[in-house]
């Protein structure tokens, strides 16, 4: 078996990692753990991982320069991203997380013109605003089971904070790498996430009856870490040694369908007109901002 075929079999494993995601975490919240408290079992159990493993790359000292980068990724990537998505995902469905989510390619366009300067094309605007559309539409009108989603519109709104975060996170995590090695760089952002998520988390912690936690919930929670945390940051290391970025990248769009497919037959939620026409909206927007211009002019 070639590595290119290898690496894309890891791509396709990230990406099922995080569509099971969905429905896995979705399963234990809020009955045996809240939001904010599986937050500091995520980012504790990643850390200690990333550890375990640094001697696997070089010995680097991070330069003084560069604490408030690695202080943002935290901020951005282990703490207010995961927040956001734990505490979104408890309130929504997984199908409409799901679509929110592949909102952050969009969203990383946008930051990108910001921070580097990148040039928007007329087509890559029109992408933006149809993209968009689409992720008003599910964030105000996505709904669910109220048994399983509480209050829909709020979830989808920090969903969509969520896919803020992340982008900026990847904005952060591109200046670092151009520095250090991927393993210096995640352990210590890892590191600092603790401190950032326990004053939110511990006390929901606290209050967990690990006795009475079901064998269960004790595996969904593991899932997360090894597999959802851990596991996929290493396959995408892999994966992005050998494809494109941008063929690692594309594997993002697949989440949606296999949450979907996840999600209507595990019985956690079920399809509606409202995110099908939401998902046509994002997916357009995507595609269009994502050619690459020929001769149209550009907006600096």
């Amino acid at each position: 078996m070639s590595k290119r075929t290898l690496a894309l079999i890891a791509a396709t494993l990230v990406a099922f990692f995080y569509a099971v995601n969905f429905s896995v975490a979705k399963s234990v919240m809020p009955h045996y753990v809240q939001p904010f408290g599986f937050i500091v079992f995520r980012v504790t159990g990643a850390a200690i991982l990333f550890w375990a493993i640094g001697f696997l790359g070089p010995k680097e000292k991070i330069r003084k320069e560069h604490y408030i980068h690695i202080v943002l990724g935290a901020f951005f990537g282990m703490a207010f991203n995961m927040l956001s998505f734990f505490y979104g995902l408890n309130l929504t469905t997984p199908i409409n997380a799901s679509v929110i989510m592949i909102s952050s390619p969009m969203i990383t366009l946008l930051l990108a013109t910001l921070f580097f300067k990148e040039k928007l094309s007329l087509v890559r605007i029109l992408g933006l605003i149809i993209g968009f559309a689409g992720t008003l539409l599910i964030i105000l009108y996505g709904k669910g089971d109220s048994s399983r989603a509480p209050n829909p519109a709020l979830g989808n709104f920090f969903m969509f904070f969520n896919a803020l975060f992340f982008s900026g996170y990847l904005i952060v995590a591109k200046k670092m790498t151009q520095y250090y090695h991927p393993f210096t760089f995640i352990k210590w952002m890892y590191t600092i996430g603790i401190i950032v998520v326990l004053p939110f988390g511990l006390g929901q912690v606290m209050q967990m009856d690990f006795q009475e936690l079901p064998m269960s919930a004790y595996l969904s929670i593991s899932y997360v870490v090894v597999f959802v945390t851990f596991g996929t940051y290493l396959l995408n290391i892999f994966a992005i040694k050998i494809l494109k970025p941008t063929t690692v990248a594309a594997f993002i769009y697949i989440q949606p369908f296999l949450a979907t497919l996840i999600a209507v037959v595990g019985g956690t939620d079920k399809m509606d007109f409202v995110k099908i026409l939401a998902a046509i909206f994002i997916f357009s927007g995507i595609y269009l901002i994502s050619k690459k211009p020929k001769h149209t002019r550009s907006i600096k």
